[in-house]
């Protein structure tokens, strides 16, 4: 009883670390965008951040606050499936972990673009087109940052799959689909560095549904089944 407790409790605590990573990450990588960038327009783009910058900075909080619970959040699931596959399990966290410090120094392009919009003094002595370009610039930055990190988003994934799909406590079509997402990942990844307009050719978001339907079902259903007392060695 007592074992089956602390699994119930891991899958909890997993899916509320979970959840946030979800929540914050839709927020400061599809919601912000969204709303403020307006691509091949730098003019607009910069309008809209000066208009909209405590929405530019909540982005930047929402997206660090989404790497600080990806930080802990493979390090809870490593608890719940280390009992499955020791060796996965590691490589589970490495490769999820890489991914956060990679992030944090990504982010500065972020602030780089703060500092520019409240430059109100013209201290780096850019012309207002100059200050719009490199705006454009230090997104197109954190952009690219993004991509490299999303090769660690994918990789992760198929260790993640293969002991959710072995583990004995938890739906088997989840893992089938994590470990799918993380060649997704990794196809879009190649996508966009060898095909200039391959965001453009609308294939990208099938590509990487698979890692969508088993990281948010996995998600909800530690949230909501939580875990049985053992894995199946």
């Amino acid at each position: 009883m007592i074992a089956e407790v602390s699994n119930k409790r891991l899958a909890r605590i997993a899916g509320v670390l979970y959840l946030g990573v979800v929540i914050t990450g839709i927020f400061s990588l599809a919601y912000v965008p969204s709303k403020l960038i307006a691509v091949d327009n730098a003019a607009l783009t910069y309008k809209n951040i000066v208009s909209s910058e405590i929405l530019f900075r909540f982005g930047i909080v929402s997206g660090l606050l989404c790497y600080t619970f990806f930080l802990f959040l493979p390090l809870a699931l490593y608890r719940l499936l280390r009992p499955v596959n020791e060796y996965y399990a590691k490589l589970m966290v490495l490769l999820a972990v890489i991914s956060v410090p990679i992030y944090f120094l990504n982010v500065q392009n972020e602030f780089t673009i703060l500092s520019l919009v409240n430059d109100s003094k013209n201290l780096f002595g850019f012309s207002a087109e100059q200050i719009q370009s490199q705006v454009m610039l230090h997104l197109e930055q954190y952009k690219n940052g993004m991509r490299v990190i999303h090769i660690f988003s994918g990789l992760w994934l198929f260790p993640f799959g293969y002991l959710v799909f072995k583990s004995g406590f938890l739906p088997k079509i989840f893992g089938v689909f994590l470990m799918l997402g993380c060649f997704g990942y990794l196809i879009n990844f190649v996508g966009n560095t060898l095909i200039p307009d391959y965001s453009k050719i609308g294939i990208s978001s099938y590509i990487g549904m698979p890692a969508s339907i088993g990281e948010i079902g996995t998600c909800l259903w530690f949230l909501i089944m939580g875990a049985k007392d053992k894995a199946t060695k």
